[in-house]
């Protein structure tokens, strides 16, 4: 099985593999520098010793003159070992030659160097050699002149700085892999402690916060993100646990309520009319628990994007009229009146959408005063669509208005007793809302309660 590479083991060899790289360009520089000056300075002693030749066939204008060349190239190049001549005429015979085991069989043989110069390598030794034709006074005749030079003590230089700065680039790769790997390391230190308060995080600790004011800004992008989490999910787990207390709480009364009546009717023998009234009663609260039931089923799978979300054109205010015609007589019996003024279209799921509005509705006419009216204005501004139910009434405590969409709250005991529900329907409205691409809010003051509904209008409106 592979074993990954920790990511201090990866800075470490990314840095020593392009430490090599750089490495190796720069010594693929320098030794084409090296090469470049090396054949500059065999071209000048060339070039020199051409010149020399070229002096002394000059010089060669009679027959005794001629005859006492070749002593004179001799003492011309008296202490270059490294210097080969060969000269032949114009008929190609051999007029003189120097270090001739210096020189390839086929150029002894007459074979000329290609372009006038050319390299060749004897017995492991490497020259370099131009091929020119000077003149001579004497016969007013050619003169081929072949001029080698050894050039052994250039390569083997060039091969002993190649060696070396290969050794020394194999040593530094190696230290910078040790130095990348101690740099990564430290530099790593923090994202280390992080992760160990990271690893040390659980459900009972979901209160500890990363701290890491001295880390680099990477490290603190982490510590924030992560820290940003863990405040989400400490939210999230103090509203499951709420949400977990509070149905116990609002299943613990009708249970309550069932077992006392049963075992009252139990207690001794009773009418049948008795009997019908507690199981009348009785009915009631399964109802209570049903209602309550199908709220939190509805809200899990609202919050979750279970509910299948037909896109439907739907008029907010005739939803708003429909709703109420139906509240008709609960607003007669409160002694309210519903007014319903504007319109507004908008995309979503009629059904959603007017349990939402309901739930407002059905929360003003119970909160509202006799005498008073329910007003719902729908509008359509900038793209989106407001409705707000508006009664007066008893308001909200401002401590409790940022907490009335919350499942299970209510606000207060003064409103609470003219509830008759389990605290869910502001929670069902908000999740419905915010299904649809939109906000829900509510203000109250004075007297006066406005829940305000904000959606994305209808494309075509």
């Amino acid at each position: 099985m592979r074993v990954p590479l920790s990511l201090t083991a990866r800075l470490g060899l990314l840095f020593a593999v392009l430490t090599a790289c750089l490495l190796i360009v720069v010594g693929v520089v320098l030794g084409r520098a090296a090469e470049d000056h090396f054949r500059e300075l065999d071209e000048h002693e060339l070039s020199g010793k051409f010149s020399l030749i070229a002096k002394l066939l000059q010089r060669v204008g009679s027959a005794a003159e001629l005859e006492a060349l070749p002593q004179a190239l001799d003492d011309a190049f008296t202490g270059h070992d490294g210097v080969s001549l060969l000269m032949r005429d114009d008929e190609g015979s051999v007029i003189y030659v120097l270090n001739a085991s210096q020189f390839a069989p086929a150029q002894l043989a007459g074979e000329a160097l290609a372009n006038g110069s050319g390299a060749w390598r004897l017995d492991g030794r490497d020259f370099v050699g131009r091929e020119t034709v000077l003149e001579m006074p004497l016969s007013s005749r050619p003169v081929r002149v072949l001029l080698g030079l050894d050039i052994v003590h250039h390569t083997r230089f060039l091969d002993e700085v190649r060696m070396r700065m290969w050794i020394g680039i194999v040593v530094a790769t190696a230290v910078a892999a040790l130095l990348g790997w101690l740099a990564a390391h430290r530099g790593l230190a923090p994202l280390r402690r992080v992760t160990e308060v990271a690893r040390r995080q659980s459900a009972d600790r979901l209160g500890v916060r990363l701290i890491e004011g001295d880390a680099p800004a990477e490290v603190r992008e982490l510590v924030e993100a992560l820290n940003g989490m863990f405040e989400r999910l400490e939210r999230s787990f103090q509203r499951l646990a709420d949400f977990s207390a509070d149905i116990a709480h609002e299943l613990r009364t009708p249970v309550s309520n069932l077992m006392t009546q049963t075992a009252v009717a139990l207690s001794r023998a009773r009418s049948t009319e008795e009997y019908r009234e507690v199981l009348g009663s009785n009915l009631e609260e399964y109802e209570r628990i049903a209602r309550m039931v199908s709220d939190m089923l509805f809200l899990a799978q609202t919050e979750n994007g279970h509910l299948p979300r037909p896109a439907e054109v739907v008029s907010l205010a005739d939803e708003a009229r429909a709703l109420a015609e139906f509240y008709d007589a609960l607003a007669e019996e409160q002694g309210v009146r519903v007014e319903v003024n504007g319109e507004a279209r908008v995309s979503g799921d009629r059904l959603m959408l007017r349990r939402a509005v309901s739930n407002l509705l059905s929360n003003a006419l119970r909160h509202a005063s006799r005498g008073t009216t329910v007003d719902i204005d729908v509008s359509a501004s900038k793209g989106e669509a407001v409705l707000r139910v508006c009664n007066a009434g008893d308001s909200i405590a401002p401590e409790q208005l940022g907490r009335i969409f919350e499942r299970f709250h209510r606000a207060g005991p003064e409103r609470h007793r003219h509830g008759e529900g389990a605290g869910l329907g502001l929670a069902i409205t908000r999740s419905i809302v915010e299904a649809h691409g939109g906000r829900v809010s509510a203000v109250s003051d004075a007297g006066r309660t406005v829940f305000e509904i904000v959606l994305p209008l209808a494309s075509f409106s």
